[in-house]
């Protein structure tokens, strides 16, 4: 579907963009944040081969080393985590005031005379 040089070209501007710009990137070219990931694995594996502009590629980008790749995982799966925290403090903060809100109703409808007949 798209050919080996778009991919790499795709990639490298991806990479490049700063990131408030990265998902603009991918909105103009109508693609997903997987097809970025997909195509970097293929490349890092050396499976993205083309003409010319693969051998421009390894100057540019060195391979990484099984720690450099473990270190961007766990830096990649500690921002999901602290995200998740802060997701997860938020809601409690929510369900705290909830409660409380709940409770002083409460106590105002226990308070109140019932309604009389006459």
């Amino acid at each position: 579907m798209f050919s080996p040089e778009y991919k790499l070209a795709m990639i490298a501007e991806y990479e490049n963009a700063p990131n408030g710009e990265k998902g603009a990137v991918l909105r103009r070219e109508g693609l997903y944040s997987s097809h970025i990931i997909e195509w970097t694995r293929a490349r890092d594996a050396g499976a993205l081969a083309s003409g010319p502009t693969e051998s421009a590629t390894p100057a540019k980008r060195a391979k990484k080393t099984a720690e450099q790749v473990e270190l961007e995982k766990l830096r990649r799966r500690n921002e999901k985590l602290e995200s998740d925290l802060k997701k997860t403090r938020m809601a409690l903060d929510i369900m705290g005031k909830a409660h409380a809100l709940l409770e002083e109703l409460s106590e105002s409808a226990a308070n109140d005379d019932p309604p009389r007949m006459s």
